[in-house]
C-alpha cells in the first residue's frame, strides 16, 4: 500500500491543541464522533484471576456479559452521551481466535442492544494480544502466531468491533535489554529499526482487514516499551529522564501505523499519543489518574490535556463496595469527561484553562510528565516532521527530549535531582555521539542484542 508521509504538524497554534477536538475526527454510523467536540469515556476491563480453557469459556463469557450489562446500565443512569468499550484479549484468546471472537461478539451484541433500546452511542475497540513472543515463534510475519493474530482481528471485525488496535511487540525483546541497562542507543535501535519495520508489515495487514470488514484501523501503542520504562522509573529502578526520553522516541515507532492507514483513535496506554495527535491530527485515547487501578504513574493529570477518549487502562471484574469494578471505574471516567465537556461548552478560554491546569499540576514534578505537556509535545513534533528516516527522526526525538528537559531544569520549570541531572548529561552525550547512518548504527549495535534473532525480522 502507499505509505503516507507527514511533513508538517496538524496544528499550527497551541491554542487549538486540546482535549475533545481533532482535525480528523473518527465518526461511526451511530453518530459517535471521537475528536468531534466531546471527550468520551473508554472503559477497559478484564477477567478476575481464572484459567481460560475450553471448559471455562462459559464462565469467561458470563463475566463479559456481566461487565457489559453493568456498563450499559450505568451509562444510562449517568446520562452518558456515548462511550467506547475496549476488549484486550488475553493470550489464550488470541492463541484460540474463536474464543476471542466469541468474547467480542458477546460485548458487541449487548452494547448494540442497549443502543437500539436507549439511544446510547456505544462502540467497541478490539485489541488482540500480540502473541509473537517465545521460543515457538517462527517469524514475525508468518507462521502460526502471526496467522492466529490476524484471524482474531478479522473475526472480531466481522463480529462488529468498531476499532482495531494492538500493543505490538516488534523490537521488544531488544528493548527489554535496553531498559534493564538504561542503554539509550539500544532503545533507539529497538524502536526505530526493529519496531518500525514490524509496524509497517503489521499495519499494512491490519488496514487491509479493516478495509475488507468496515472496521476502523485505530492505532498501535508502545506500551511494552514506554510504559515498561515508566513503571520501572516510578519504582526508582531506572532514571526518570531515561524513561521520559524513551517516551518521546516511541512516538516515531507509533507514528508508522498512521503512515500505513490507521485513522485513530490512538490507544490509551500509548502516552506518546500526544505526539501522534500533534503530527497526524487523529484523535487519541489517554489514561492517567483513572488508570491507577492498573498501574501507578507520575502523569495522572497531564495525560488528560489532549484526550479525546479518557480511559482507565484496565480493571478486573471483581466486587468493590460500590459495585463491580468495571462499573465503578466507568463512573469515574464519566465524571471526568462530564467536567471537561462542561468547560468546553463555556468557551475556548475555559477549555484552555482546564487543559493548562492539568498540565501545570504535574509537569514540574517529573520529566515524564513534562514531555507530555501540550506546548512541549507540539514544539518537539514540529521539529520531528522535518527529519526524514526513522532512525534519524528517533535520534532527533531523543536529543530534543533531553534538550527540553535540560532547559526546563535550568529555568526552574522542572525539578530534577542531582542523580537525574547526571543521567541527563550522560544520555545527552551518548545520543550526540551516535552515528548518522542507520546502516553503520545497526552494524555497531546488532551484535550486542543478546535476545534478538535477526532472521525473524528478515535481517
Amino acid at each position: 500500500m502507499q505509505k503516507k508521509r507527514f511533513t508538517s504538524t496538524a496544528y499550527a497554534e497551541l491554542s487549538d491543541f486540546l482535549y475533545g477536538s481533532s482535525p480528523y475526527p473518527v465518526t461511526l454510523a451511530n453518530g459517535l464522533s471521537v475528536g468531534g467536540g466531546l471527550v468520551y469515556p473508554e472503559i477497559n476491563f478484564t477477567l478476575p484471576p481464572m484459567l481460560i480453557t475450553k471448559d471455562t469459556m462459559p464462565e469467561v463469557i458470563a463475566n463479559y456479559k456481566q461487565i457489559a450489562e453493568g456498563i450499559c446500565q450505568r451509562a444510562r443512569e449517568l446520562y452518558a452521551p456515548g462511550f467506547v468499550a475496549e476488549i484486550e484479549t488475553l493470550p489464550p484468546m488470541t492463541e484460540n481466535p474463536e474464543w476471542g471472537i466469541e468474547v467480542c461478539k458477546t460485548v458487541v451484541d449487548i452494547i448494540n442492544e442497549h443502543g437500539a433500546k436507549h439511544g446510547i452511542k456505544g462502540a467497541v475497540r478490539i485489541t488482540p494480544n500480540d502473541i509473537r513472543e517465545g521460543t515457538e515463534l517462527e517469524h514475525m510475519w508468518r507462521g502460526a502466531k502471526w496467522e492466529r493474530m490476524l484471524r482474531t482481528f478479522e473475526g472480531c471485525a466481522k463480529a462488529g468491533a468498531d476499532f482495531l488496535a494492538i500493543e505490538s511487540v516488534g523490537g521488544k525483546e531488544t528493548h527489554d535489554e535496553a531498559v534493564m541497562y538504561c542503554d539509550i542507543a539500544k532503545s533507539i535501535f529497538a524502536l526505530s529499526v526493529l519496531g518500525t519495520v514490524d509496524m509497517a508489515k503489521l499495519w499494512a495487514a491490519v488496514t487491509s482487514i479493516a478495509d475488507n470488514t468496515g472496521a476502523v484501523p485505530s492505532g498501535d501503542t508502545a506500551c511494552g516499551f514506554g510504559n515498561t520504562a515508566m513503571v520501572l522509573a516510578d519504582k526508582n529502578y531506572i532514571p526518570r529522564v531515561f524513561a521520559a526520553t524513551v517516551r518521546v522516541v516511541s512516538a516515531v515507532r507509533s507514528l508508522v501505523a498512521y503512515e500505513y492507514g490507521a485513522r485513530g483513535p490512538h490507544k490509551d496506554c500509548g502516552y506518546e499519543g500526544v505526539y501522534v495527535k500533534a503530527i497526524t491530527g487523529t484523535p487519541i485515547s489517554m489514561e492517567g489518574r483513572t488508570a491507577a487501578c492498573a498501574h501507578l504513574s507520575p502523569v495522572g493529570n497531564v495525560a488528560f490535556c489532549l484526550a479525546d477518549l479518557w480511559s482507565n487502562e484496565s480493571v478486573q471484574n471483581i466486587k468493590l463496595l460500590g459495585g463491580m469494578a468495571p462499573t465503578v471505574s466507568f463512573e469515574q471516567l464519566v465524571y471526568d469527561c462530564r467536567l471537561a465537556n462542561e468547560a468546553s461548552a463555556r468557551g475556548k478560554d475555559a477549555a484552555l484553562l482546564l487543559r493548562d491546569l492539568h498540565a501545570d499540576s504535574d509537569s514540574k514534578l517529573d520529566p515524564q510528565a513534562y514531555v507530555l505537556r501540550p506546548d512541549v509535545a507540539l514544539a518537539i513534533s514540529k521539529e520531528l516532521v522535518k527529519v526524514e528516516g526513522y532512525y534519524p527522526r528517533a535520534k532527533k526525538a531523543a536529543a530534543l527530549a533531553l534538550e527540553y528537559m535540560e532547559k526546563a531544569s535550568r529555568s526552574g520549570e522542572l525539578t530534577l535531582s542531582a542523580k537525574e541531572l547526571t543521567w541527563l548529561d550522560n544520555l545527552t552525550e551518548t545520543v550526540a555521539e551516535l552515528p548518522g547512518d542507520v546502516g553503520e548504527f545497526t552494524e555497531n549495535i546488532i551484535g550486542e542484542c543478546e535476545k534478538l534473532d535477526p532472521k525473524k525480522y528478515d535481517m
